[in-house]
């Protein structure tokens, strides 16, 4: 055993809890602190306490999975396939779906769908250049890299490089905006929508392609697997869950608000929520061949319709997603797929290049068609850089495209390190550059942050929508302090 405590029994996966806590919460106030995303402090914790550094590079690790290269304090038992199930990595594994599945969840919940058909035109055309451009520019990048596993022989592993470039976090758009004192503005409204409604095709586009993708690596050979695993039988899958879905979100929506009515703000609410979101997300996956995600995305904006037991429910899930779930789940990627050991030029260098197309990508796609809206340069340069922000969603895309499910079309744990670059230059280029084009014309100063000081994004976002009513709420990890 090349560990010092085996972690194979409930007590000794509590201890592994402990530390990823521990370690994420430590490192989330850091890179708030220096004004960087938690979720990358999240991630940057479970590569030190995993074995991407320490393990690979010392031979010694405070966590870590059976392996030949390093011995770990804490060892969590392997993966056993088909047999004996393991609170090791398996309990990890089941830890961090269940906080994926809550990020989503929650993100549905803050939706707000009549905002979204208030918005116009602009923000809808906006946000698909926003999906569009980045997507095909990942596409055609990743196509001349065939030695790392892209090229034309892979091309849904191409696909899905494109997929994640399209995700977009506006949490650091809208404190930036609001420090301005510009998101109230028609620009900053339309910014805010264009990005949720930009999340929101992206999680479709990503279903679609896992559905059809998991259809050519399908074992079924009869019967309604058999039809599933087909081509057209996938696509015909996708449509069948979205009109049922919907089609029960009505009279789950109008049971939530009689049940809002009759027990206000009571626990059954949430309750029964997480077990709406839960069962979504198992059908979309089990049944229908759709990403589970999107179910409990999908669940999440039903549940959004009933106003208030939306807001009761969304503030009582995120107390168990932002303070255990969430910070597994992002702990987990840096410990279970990020790993520098061997790391090739190739994949370096492709990561390089995927950022930037990423970044630009979104300047130009949504630049280009806010300016058609009669936008100027500057204001167009604004939505273009205030879409480029990347987030939580992008991590989630790529655990997604990552999923051992997809086969030989799933992408390498080698390119998650593109997804933490892509969120790091972006985190750090989008306030400097939004701030830099404001101040090309404006030359009052700043509102005093006197009242604001201190606060998250979230909160500057909560405190924006007491004066900007028309900015949909975006969800992310740093509403917990």
């Amino acid at each position: 055993m090349n560990g010092v405590f085996l972690i194979d029994n409930g007590l000794g996966f509590v201890i592994v809890l402990a530390i990823i806590l521990f370690f994420t919460k430590l490192f989330g106030l850091l890179f708030r602190k220096i004004g960087l995303p938690q979720v990358l402090g999240y991630i940057i914790a479970g590569i030190v306490v995993g074995p991407a550094i320490f393990g690979d590079l010392c031979g010694f690790t405070l966590i870590g999975v059976e392996s030949d290269r390093y011995k770990a304090l804490f060892l969590l038992k392997g993966f056993e396939g088909d047999g004996p199930f393991s609170l090791g990595a398996d309990g990890l594994a089941i830890f961090s779906k269940i906080g994926v599945l809550l990020l989503m969840f929650s993100t549905g919940l803050e939706t707000n769908i009549k905002e979204l058909k208030n918005t116009g035109l602009a923000a809808t055309l906006i946000a698909c250049a926003g999906v569009a451009v980045p997507m095909g520019l990942g596409i055609l990048i990743a196509l001349p890299f065939g030695n790392i596993g892209l090229g034309t022989e892979n091309i849904y592993r191409c696909i899905f490089i494109g997929a994640i470039l399209t995700a977009t976090s506006v949490a650091i758009t809208v404190s930036v905006l609001k420090e301005l004192g510009k998101i109230s503005t028609k620009l900053g409204t339309t910014i805010v929508s264009a990005a949720i409604i930009d999340d929101v095709i992206g999680i479709v586009v990503l279903s679609i392609v896992t559905g059809i993708a998991k259809s050519g690596v399908s074992d079924a050979v009869g019967g309604f697997e058999g039809f599933k695993s087909t081509i057209y039988g996938t696509i015909i899958m996708i449509v069948v869950f979205f009109i049922v879905a919907i089609a029960l979100g009505f009279g789950i929506s109008k049971l939530f608000r009689w049940m809002e009515k009759k027990w206000p703000e009571t626990h059954r609410l949430p309750i029964f929520s997480l077990a709406v979101c839960f069962l979504y997300a198992w059908a979309a996956e089990e049944i229908f061949g759709v990403a589970d995600i999107t179910g409990a995305f999908l669940a999440g904006i039903i549940l959004s319709t009933a106003h208030r037991a939306s807001a009761y429910t969304d503030k009582k899930v995120e107390v168990n997603t932002y303070s255990m779930f969430a910070p597994v789940f992002f702990a987990n990627i840096g410990i279970s797929n990020i790993s520098f050991l061997g790391m090739s030029p190739s994949i370096i260098l492709f990561a390089v290049l995927a950022v930037l197309i990423g970044l630009i990508g979104k300047v130009i796609g949504c630049g280009a068609v806010a300016k058609g809206f009669g936008y100027n340069f500057r204001e167009s340069s604004i939505a273009g850089v205030g879409m480029m922000a990347r987030g939580e969603v992008a991590l989630i895309v790529t655990s997604t495209a990552m999923n051992p499910e997809l086969g030989t079309h799933a992408l390498g744990a080698e390119f998650m390190i593109m997804t933490v670059l892509l969120i790091l230059a972006s985190s750090i280029l989008t306030p400097v550059l939004l701030k830099w084009l404001y101040s090309k014309t404006s030359k009052t100063p700043n509102p005093p942050p006197s009242d604001n000081e201190g606060m998250t994004g979230n909160e500057l976002l909560v405190e924006g929508a007491n004066t900007a009513p028309a900015a949909p709420a975006v969800s992310t990890p740093e509403q917990q302090t």
